[in-house]
């Protein structure tokens, strides 16, 4: 949640990221150093790999353009996005689920939705490069 509030803020703002996790970290009460560390590298992360990971949600979003897009919605697939692209996650779905998740409590009645399937589409992309098909 403090990776998503961060990286909202960065977007809209053009927040400082660290400063903003710093904020956040203490906003949140988030003091196990092991979860600082993964909000950190997901918000810098989804942010160093933007151009990549909003590239992979253009191909699947034909409708929507990035810029039309809810900033809540965007956000939460940039995040969700560098997981599944960037990350050696073991379980690329339980990222899409947490991502669905967020969009519950911060989205619209549409969001958990139209999230689950574009990202369903970036990890669908990534397994067809990854095994050649």
């Amino acid at each position: 949640m403090v990776a998503f509030k961060a990286i909202f803020q960065y977007d809209q703002v053009l927040a400082e990221p660290q400063q903003a996790l710093n904020y956040l970290f203490q906003e949140d009460e988030l003091t196990a150093e092991k979860d600082r560390v993964f909000a950190s590298e997901l918000t810098n992360g989804a942010i160093r790999h933007l151009g990549e990971i909003d590239a992979a949600i253009k191909r699947f979003s034909r409708e929507w353009d990035l810029n039309r897009m809810s900033a809540v919605d965007r956000n939460i697939m940039r995040l969700a996005g560098y997981e599944i692209l960037f990350q050696e996650v073991s379980e690329p779905v339980v990222a899409i689920d947490e991502a669905v998740e967020i969009a519950k409590k911060y989205g619209d009645e549409n969001s958990p939705a139209f999230i689950n399937a574009i990202l369903d589409r970036i990890l669908g992309e990534k397994h067809e490069t990854v095994s050649g098909t």
